[in-house]
């Protein structure tokens, strides 16, 4: 859906039999942009490859939301540490949510699923059931009226300054931004504990990263909390894909902020980004060192 945006707007946009999109994974800025060029409504939908679990989207199904549990299953929201069940979503005025640390968690089902067991791979099975639970793997929150929202997967989560966030809504807020054809974000290794927000960018056609408009732009958004703002941001050409066409993280992770594209960073947090390169890049590995985290960084060679 990003890259159909990112084309350039034509009279005949709403010509043609398209009536509705599936499952496309658009985030919610992606799906209304959608809607308002092409005249297509997106829906988004959920369920577990194994059958595990299945979320129904109703009529009544709030913008954002994918919908609330199947009538079979007994979904819930809970710590993946401890079992316990999350607290459910509160959303400030302009629909920020206000309480994730408390809210997100691993979305479990705790009734009967279809799903038998990986064939011969028991630490799978052990990985997906636990305690006679089926672990999805994948982050949610729940409002008050049992509407589940998507918040990404566990590999997605990021823990920044002792606060957990989830990449899906920095993802969505980041969307927004006008020369953005595609986003991704994910987390690097933080040089003290914990991790930092890092995203990387696709630029439509002609577009050029602008430092300053960018972090204007991170100024100017709402609901964008302190922790989430991206301390690296790294300029891609074409957002990496896997063979079934999702963004790949785990070549994102991997890379890092040492990567051949070009990447910008606001050093302490400051708002001003600027290059990551040469001296900057040596202090910022030193402080690494010092603290005993260059293992967690990537093996791939330092940029040039």
């Amino acid at each position: 859906m990003q890259y159909l945006l990112a084309t350039p707007e034509l009279p005949d946009d709403r010509d043609h039999p398209l009536r509705l999109g599936f499952g496309t994974e658009a985030g919610a800025v992606d799906a209304a942009r959608f809607r308002e060029r092409f005249g297509v409504r997106l829906v988004e939908g959920y369920g577990s490859s194994e059958g595990g679990a299945a979320i129904q989207r109703t009529p009544d199904t709030p913008a954002g939301a994918i919908g609330r549990a199947a009538a079979r299953d007994d979904l819930a929201v809970v710590d993946p540490e401890t079992g316990e069940e999350r607290a459910a979503a509160v959303f400030d005025e302009g629909g920020r949510l206000v309480n994730g640390a408390e809210a997100i968690g691993e979305l479990v089902n705790r009734g009967d699923t279809p799903f038998e067991g990986y064939w011969r791979n028991a630490e799978a099975d052990a990985a997906r059931v636990r305690g006679g639970w089926y672990w999805t793997g994948d982050l949610f929150f729940r409002d008050l009226d049992g509407f589940l929202y998507f918040a990404g997967r566990t590999d997605d989560r990021l823990r920044v300054d002792s606060e957990n966030l989830a990449a899906a809504m920095i993802e969505n807020i980041l969307a927004r931004w006008g020369d953005a054809a595609a986003v991704a974000v994910y987390a690097v290794p933080d040089p003290v504990a914990g991790d930092q927000v890092m995203a990387a960018l696709a630029l439509r056609e002609g577009a050029v990263f602008e430092a300053a408009a960018f972090a204007a732009f991170l100024a100017a958004q709402p609901d964008l909390g302190t922790k989430m703002a991206p301390r690296f941001v790294r300029i891609v050409p074409a957002m990496p894909v896997t063979a079934t066409n999702k963004v790949h993280r785990v070549a994102l992770r991997r890379e890092g902020f040492r990567s051949t594209d070009p990447v910008w960073w606001n050093g302490a947090g400051g708002g001003a980004y600027r290059p990551l390169g040469g001296e900057e890049l040596a202090g910022l590995l030193a402080e690494y060192e010092a603290h005993g985290r260059t293992a967690l960084l990537s093996s791939i060679s330092p940029m040039a």
